[in-house]
């Protein structure tokens, strides 16, 4: 049998023992109601396993056992939690390809393209924080000759963190990661399509950090991410997902006072200026727009504003390049994307791609080609899709389609590329592609947007502060200032020298 199949067999095997489990006080626990949901490949619709349905029993003794760890935690210094979690770091990078083969298996992510990727960045970020401990410190402030006063950082408590499913590993990282090294306790909620892989990650997390210290629940929102919402002794929640979510969540914080960090989204403009390089905009494009994840990103440049004068070369090369992409099985070494990961969601990108079509004087272009292996023919995949001609205040280019849908929009000079870029309710992600170096400076000045590139469109990384404003969000994740100011709280203190 090749490496690979054993790597297979193996994290099928780790599937199918976490199967119909949580994990809290450092054990595999069986859910306390007894419910149990089916987990199945999006690209093939085989059962892979089945996850523990949670609810508030369930997060009662999970946030408890958070709760007791949490003591023990924060009497650590904060570089010998550093060094705690570099050494998880080292554990998830030695079970890296098991890690990125059950994430490939569950969310029909290409290995290849998106899930090793994915499995790299998850180890990256605990070997970031785990080095930043050394950072959690106040400061002296002059005021008084007969007083020291000075500030500390504390941690919040115990941190829900509740997960999407696009990119479940990499986020749920940028989201413990930083609240570990501060001296928090987590409890996390997967997301109900991607429960397995994010379990298996804090299983081998739990060799490393004591009992307690992260803890994972499966489940649906309204059964289990309300109850933990909810729960008095949760004192801070990180939420990545839609709006509509992330207003109920938000609302449930405040009837408590409590902290939110919220990544909700985007519409992503991508700006092509007449002098912009056009190799390389259109390999941009073709990254940017995360078609290797079937466009399963907040941050997918699904509004491609082009200059007019370079709409139809840009168009065509790009079409080129992603009709040579190959759509198939995730675990195939030559397949560049994989599926959609669920029935409902493909149902909704269907529902954009039959909009667009019937928009008058709209150029439909439905690119590579669907799967040809009949194992596959069951297998939630869509072409990527791309409208020319689209109108900015269209539904295609206003809402969030979360699929391999973008649009083409021209536009004749820069003042128009930049209103029509910040004429959106979102504001996470933006690009803009020119040579000019005074309008590219501009831009960054003047583009709506938290995250803001020029001449690249680079997905996000540890070190990068990242998050967005308007209805992308509230709060940075990724970066030291994520860990300083969204999971310390700091206390000023003052000593009389009387």
């Amino acid at each position: 049998m090749s490496q690979s199949g054993l790597v297979l067999d193996a994290v099928l095997e780790h599937a199918r023992r976490l199967s119909g489990q949580h994990l809290y006080a450092g054990q595999l626990q069986v859910p306390l109601g007894g419910r149990t949901f089916p987990v199945a490949s999006p690209a093939t619709r085989r059962p892979i396993g089945c996850a523990a349905d949670g609810d508030a029993q369930d997060v009662a003794a999970a946030v408890g056992a958070a709760v007791a760890a949490q003591k023990e935690w924060v009497a650590l210094s904060p570089r010998a939690r550093g060094k705690i979690l570099q050494k998880a770091a080292a554990s998830l990078t030695s079970h890296s390809e098991a890690i990125a083969t059950l994430l490939a298996l569950e969310t029909g992510k290409a290995i290849r393209t998106e899930s090793r990727v994915e499995a790299n960045v998850l180890a990256d970020c605990f070997e970031f924080y785990g080095g930043l401990g050394s950072e959690l410190k106040g400061e002296t402030i002059p005021f008084a000759p007969n007083m020291l006063v000075f500030t500390q950082r504390e941690p919040i408590g115990v941190v829900a963190a509740i997960l999407p499913w696009n990119a479940p590993l990499m986020l749920m990282a940028f989201k413990i990661a930083p609240a570990l090294v501060a001296g928090n306790t987590v409890v996390v909620k997967s997301a109900e399509e991607a429960p397995l892989s994010t379990l298996f990650v804090v299983e081998l997390l739990n060799r490393s950090l004591p009992p307690g210290v992260v803890n994972i629940l499966s489940g649906f929102g309204p059964g289990c991410g309300g109850p933990l919402v909810a729960d008095p002794r949760v004192a801070k929640v990180t939420f990545t997902g839609s709006v509509e979510t992330g207003k109920i969540i938000a609302h449930a914080a405040a009837e408590r006072l409590i902290p939110t960090t919220l990544e909700l989204g985007g519409k992503s403009p991508m700006i092509v200026m007449e002098d912009a390089d056009l190799e390389r905009a259109v390999a941009g494009a073709v990254a940017g727009m995360r078609f290797t994840r079937q466009g399963q990103s907040c941050t997918a440049a699904s509004r491609m504003l082009v200059h007019r004068s370079l709409r139809e070369a840009f168009v065509e090369r790009m079409s080129d390049k992603v009709n040579a992409m190959i759509m198939g099985d995730p675990l195939d070494e030559n397949t560049d994307i994989g599926t959609i990961i669920s029935t409902a969601q493909l149902e909704r990108v269907r529902s954009y791609i039959a909009l667009g079509r019937n928009i008058p004087n709209v150029q439909t272009l439905q690119l590579s080609n669907m799967p040809q292996n009949p194992e596959l023919r069951d297998g939630l995949y869509v072409q990527p899709t791309v409208f020319v001609g689209v109108s900015n205040d269209h539904r295609l280019a206003r809402e969030e389609i979360f699929g391999p849908v973008t649009c083409v929009i021209p536009f004749d000079d820069y003042e128009e590329a930049i209103a029509m870029a910040n004429d959106s309710d979102y504001g996470l992600a933006a690009t803009i592609w020119t040579k000019d170096l005074t309008r590219a400076l501009d831009a960054t000045q003047r583009l709506q947007a938290g995250f803001v590139q020029v001449n690249q469109n680079i997905v996000t990384q540890p070190g990068l502060s990242y998050g967005g404003i308007k209805q992308s969000g509230l709060g940075k994740e990724a970066s030291m200032e994520a860990m300083l100011d969204h999971f310390t709280q700091k206390k000023t203190v003052l000593i009389s020298r009387d």
